[in-house]
């Protein structure tokens, strides 16, 4: 066979492959052996930021250092504000926080993905006053819309889930993952999880669903608790797939999406794994564990998390990430008054006067009335904080974005 055929017939069998595998991908994100793959047939390397605090509201985000959790926010500014008037603030937060401008802003500086921390209860009405009977699939089609628009990739993370999958703060819980010995909580998570398969289905730019974030800290029995993950996680993929047999799903490991020694050999097609890390060393010994795991079963591994250190760390560690074909979605992007994000809100006049009163000690309801409050000087600091979330008013880090590679 002459050259020519022969490489005739390279292209031709190349194209082919091409050809089905678009075909088989039906336009969505797949994977295939180690990779994640566009619906064009080629690798996808994510290129990821988090847009925490969003929907999820986490205490150090508000610099607050007690009132840690999103329901503890959602005390202070009820104690501060009053009901109806904090329901109109977080109303404001949500649609000044992130909207169509951070997505653009997102793509044009050169990430292709966004990870979507979400709290269950936007979906249930739990605990949540809201003109809104169901504001997160309103707030969600939203996001996907503007990804849609720009070309960028979101998935979809059950940041809080029912009874608390960490048993932390960031998980919104009562002190315990109550989640795995909870069977009504169970059903809720996998009812949840369905209806957000069923809604989004057909969106071709939702990359994929991450099931449960940092599942079960340290701190508790892990012998007793991790055994229950890989099961949890089994029950609710086997749901999302009656509705949804197009998106990924993405399992996160034990202690903080840290140990994939809880999982065995794949039980779905279309499975991605995630770790996070955080101020680790940058050597390749504290990777190494994710990419045996990889070899072993030929899956996909992905970085779902990290960051909140300097920019030569971030760098550092980005770039090990890259030299070993590990995308991944640093945290986060927009905070108040840091250089470990990559825009910066300026904290505005008074606010330290909200910091004070998170902080402040409040186990009764005498103890609440002792603390002098200026009303008055409280509600500019909030309109001033809704006003300055707003990317216009926002610090763009551009030594971040460099140490992600980025322009």
């Amino acid at each position: 066979m002459s050259n020519i055929k022969y490489e005739l017939l390279v292209v031709i069998i190349i194209s082919v492959a091409t050809i089905t595998l678009q075909a088989q991908n039906n336009g969505f994100v797949t994977t295939k052996g180690k990779q994640i793959i566009s619906p064009d047939g080629k690798e996808l390397k994510l290129k990821g930021i988090n847009i925490g605090n969003w929907l999820e509201p986490e205490g150090y985000m508000f610099k607050f250092k007690k009132a840690e959790s999103t329901r503890k926010i959602y005390e202070v500014f009820n104690e501060l504000l009053g009901p109806d008037a904090a329901n109109k603030f977080w109303n404001e937060f949500r649609g000044n926080y992130i909207n169509e401008e951070d997505i653009k802003f997102i793509k044009e500086h050169g990430f292709n993905s966004v990870r979507v921390p979400f709290h269950y209860k936007l979906f249930t009405g739990i605990d949540y006053s809201d003109n809104c009977l169901h504001p997160g699939f309103e707030l969600l089609d939203k996001v996907i819309k503007w990804c849609s628009k720009y070309g960028i990739y979101a998935i979809l993370d059950l940041h809080c889930a029912p009874g608390g999958q960490t048993g932390d703060n960031i998980d919104d819980s009562w002190g315990y993952p109550y989640l795995y010995e909870n069977a009504e909580s169970q059903e809720l998570t996998v009812k949840i999880w369905k209806e957000i398969a069923e809604r989004y289905k057909d969106e071709k730019y939702v990359l994929g669903y991450d099931l449960l974030n940092e599942p079960i800290a340290h701190y508790f029995d892990t012998n007793k608790l991790n055994p229950l993950l890989e099961p949890l996680y089994i029950k609710i993929t086997k749901a999302i797939r009656e509705a949804d047999k197009n998106h990924i799903i993405i399992l996160g490991g034990a202690q903080w999406d840290s140990n994939f020694k809880v999982f065995g050999k794949p039980f779905d097609s279309k499975l991605v794994y995630t770790f996070h890390k955080y101020w680790s060393d940058t050597t390749q010994t504290v990777i190494q564990d994710y990419i045996d795991f990889r070899d072993k079963y030929n899956v996909p591994i992905w970085l779902g998390e990290s960051g909140e250190n300097n920019m030569a760390w971030v760098n550092s560690f980005r770039t090990l990430l890259d030299n070993n074909d590990i995308g991944w979605c640093f945290w986060t992007f927009k905070r108040l008054d840091t250089d470990h994000a990559i825009v910066s809100i300026q904290q505005p006049e008074g606010y330290d006067k909200i910091m004070d009163f998170a902080d402040s000690l409040k186990q009764t309801f005498s103890d609440i009335r002792k603390i002098n409050i200026d009303r008055g000087l409280i509600q500019n600091a909030a309109s001033g904080y809704l006003e300055n979330i707003k990317l216009k008013n926002c610090k763009t880090n551009t030594a971040y974005l460099e140490s992600l590679g980025l322009k």
